[in-house]
């Protein structure tokens, strides 16, 4: 079963590379088709291609970067070095660098290319919080992260999908101040290839990060699941999940791109049921429902 997972995340990550490699060449065709200058498309070629390889082996560090974390040594904390270097050696890892985010909110995240470069960071808020049960069930959750190699897949989502958003604003920007000055000699051909151009930018980022809502939700209930067997004690992770459920306090390093990365939904499920947003926003979270994953998580027994 976990193999065949860790096979699915390398086709994905192949294939969103694929997608997002497409998409942009796409965008660069049509707005140089209208705009009449054939040297945007190797442009736009070369950068996404440079994108895309930036995002394989640097995304990691931008999402480090962006969540301010900085690296601890054993020596800094023994106990969570010792317990993440345990639980390494239990599911046949290589022990991951370990990083501290200074924000007093509960959640954690694991990122990198691979279980080689890999990398957990957790809040002092957790840290500080859980007990060790609870501390061993989000450390094993975040490690089948990276044996399941959801991390490679995720990680480069954080990257790509901020990319996509960055050239079809561009894209949106040429058409806006290009198009009204040739506004007098454009044709009806130029007309539809303008629209075609600024329907595909302005639905590129939506379709970007449904792909990424898509496939972050499911990790979780797989990740859940894989740590629970690792530790054997389900009840830590859900109990954890409760502790986290009643944490009201809002991640201030977390953005839209970074969310999925999380534990749990940084950008916080209760400020969403505060804001009165229903049933549906509900779909374009990044995390199923705490509660879902509590109670499948009380069901297991070993």
């Amino acid at each position: 079963m976990v193999y065949t997972e860790i096979a699915r995340n390398k086709r994905k990550t192949a294939l969103f590379m694929t997608f997002f490699l497409v998409l942009i060449i796409g965008l660069g065709y049509v707005f140089g088709l209208y705009f009449e200058q054939p040297g945007i498309l190797p442009v736009v070629v070369v950068f996404s291609v440079a994108m895309s390889l930036f995002s394989y082996f640097f995304s990691d560090r931008v999402a480090l970067g962006i969540s301010h974390a900085k690296q601890i040594n054993r020596s800094d904390d023994e106990d969570l070095y010792r317990t993440v270097e345990n639980l390494s050696i239990a599911a046949g890892l290589p022990t991951p660098k370990i990083y501290l985010i200074n924000d007093t909110a509960m959640n954690a995240f694991a990122t990198g290319r691979d279980p080689k470069h890999a990398t957990v960071a957790i809040t002092s808020g957790l840290r500080s919080q859980l007990s060790k049960p609870e501390l061993e069930g989000v450390m094993a959750h975040e490690l089948s992260h990276i044996g399941n190699y959801d991390i490679r897949l995720s990680t480069i989502i954080v990257v790509l999908v901020g990319i996509i958003a960055l050239i079809s604003d561009w894209m949106l920007r040429i058409s806006f101040y290009g198009g009204r000055r040739r506004s007098n000699n454009n044709s009806g051909g130029n007309g539809i290839i303008l629209l075609i151009g600024v329907v595909l930018a302005f639905l590129s980022p939506l379709i970007a990060t449904l792909i990424q809502l898509a496939i972050s939700r499911k990790r979780e209930y797989l990740a859940d699941a894989s740590g629970a067997l690792l530790t054997r004690y389900p009840q830590g992770l859900a109990q954890a999940l409760e502790k986290i459920s009643h944490d009201h306090e809002p991640l201030e390093v977390a953005n839209k791109a970074t969310a999925h990365l999380y534990f749990s939904d940084p950008l916080d499920e209760h400020k969403r049921k505060k804001d009165g947003i229903g049933k549906f926003a509900s779909l374009f979270q990044t995390h199923p429902p705490i509660a879902d994953r509590i109670t499948r998580l009380r069901q297991m027994n070993f």
